[in-house]
């Protein structure tokens, strides 16, 4: 695969480009400031159909694959704006896509791809679990003609904007499983019923405006057709979307890194300090020049992990490979930005401070670069597990 050659992704970066011209940076500081949500943007993202760029043909999107989906979110992040509001709708609608009924899909995805609902959300995370995701305790318990979901998430994004979540719980008791992988399920949950009646959500204040919280469950009532797939697979349906997540991530990555890399060399460029530009400096040369080698290294790991999703093939270490080296990259290249633009870096009218702020999420979120090199050290090299 060489992207770069390729008329149809070119096509793509070109009409997500000209979307975003109308979203200029004054629009994002502006919503930065107020901590608010970029609705416009995101309704136009979807109007035109980008959104709907995974979802099958015959369910009214365009049918196309992860590769075309990591572009569209990287240019977001280059031309300045922040994905991080709308990639959810992405990978979250994988596991509807890959393993709800065709009732289920025919249904939920025509709506998906009209923009008539959002699937933005995905509760898994729990306070006293984090990462060990095979601890859960949040609890689907069938009663009659229901599920009865009683437990607690954190650190769930965007449910104030979205209809519908994706839900993680415990289906069968972690004592009564052979494997502690097993006895977890997937829902649909229909935010737009569920809030106020058994689930209430409370937002968590932070450093970047991403909109995110923590949801408490009190006997809240699902339909027994509310079940993603089979019951107790639900912790292998969910793996399957986290590839597809970090791919994600990784190629907004990549954005946020070329954005940061052409700022700075921009104003290395223009500024002039003792007689002469500042990028005439190796000092400040070889930072920026670094950081582009780092983002373009991680630029082909993430065309590795889509060439191998896409084409039915187990992504998970490409993917993993690509989310730690783009989000390292990104981090990096916001550093040297910021050290470049020296005090107006972190003047909030060049746009450096929140992108920095915006990036930094990456190495934490939504696996830490820690749980990657675990992931790598136990499965490709074959060394003993850490945890």
């Amino acid at each position: 695969m060489n992207p770069n050659d390729n008329e149809d992704f070119n096509a793509i970066r070109e009409g997500v480009r000209a979307l975003c011209a109308e979203f200029d940076a004054a629009y994002w500081r502006k919503i930065d400031e107020e901590k608010g949500f970029p609705e416009s943007f995101v309704k136009a993202l979807t109007d035109a159909g980008w959104l709907s760029a995974m979802i099958p043909t015959e369910y009214g999107g365009s049918g196309l694959g992860l590769a075309e989906a990591s572009i569209i979110l990287e240019e977001v992040n280059r031309c300045g704006g922040n994905s991080g509001t709308v990639h959810g709708q992405m990978y979250n609608m994988f596991t509807l896509l890959r393993h709800g009924s065709d009732a289920q899909k025919s249904y939920y995805l025509p709506k998906l791809a009209s923009g008539e609902l959002r699937l933005q959300s995905m509760g898994v995370t729990e306070p006293t679990t984090g990462t060990d995701t095979t601890k859960i305790k949040t609890t689907a318990i069938k009663q009659g003609d229901k599920y009865v979901i009683n437990g607690q998430k954190v650190w769930i994004s965007r449910v104030q904007h979205s209809d519908l979540m994706i839900l993680l719980a415990r289906t069968t008791p972690l004592a009564e499983v052979k494997k502690k992988s097993e006895g977890m399920s997937i829902f649909l949950v229909d935010l737009r019923d569920a809030i106020g009646n058994g689930l209430t959500v409370q937002p968590i204040a932070n450093m970047v405006n991403h909109e995110t919280n923590e949801l408490f469950f009190d006997n809240l009532e699902l339909p027994l057709d509310s079940l993603i797939g089979e019951e107790g697979k639900g912790f292998r349906y969910i793996l399957d979307g986290l590839n597809a997540e970090r791919t994600l991530i990784a190629a907004e990555c990549i954005g946020d890194g070329r954005w940061f890399v052409e700022k700075a060399s921009a104003y290395a460029r223009d500024r002039v300090v003792f007689g002469r530009p500042i990028g005439q400096n190796q000092g400040v040369q070889f930072p920026i020049a670094e950081a582009h080698i780092e983002i373009e290294a991680a630029d082909l790991m993430r065309w590795r992990a889509c060439e191998e999703y896409d084409s039915g093939k187990n992504a998970g270490a490409s993917a993993n490979m690509a989310k730690y080296l783009a989000a390292k990259a990104s981090w990096e290249a916001a550093n040297a930005c910021l050290q470049t633009h020296g005090g107006f870096g972190f003047a909030c009218e060049y746009d450096v401070e929140r992108k920095f702020r915006e990036t930094r999420l990456y190495q934490v979120a939504p696996i830490s670069t820690n749980l990657i090199l675990s992931y790598v050290a136990e499965h490709l090299l074959e060394l003993p597990r850490s945890f």
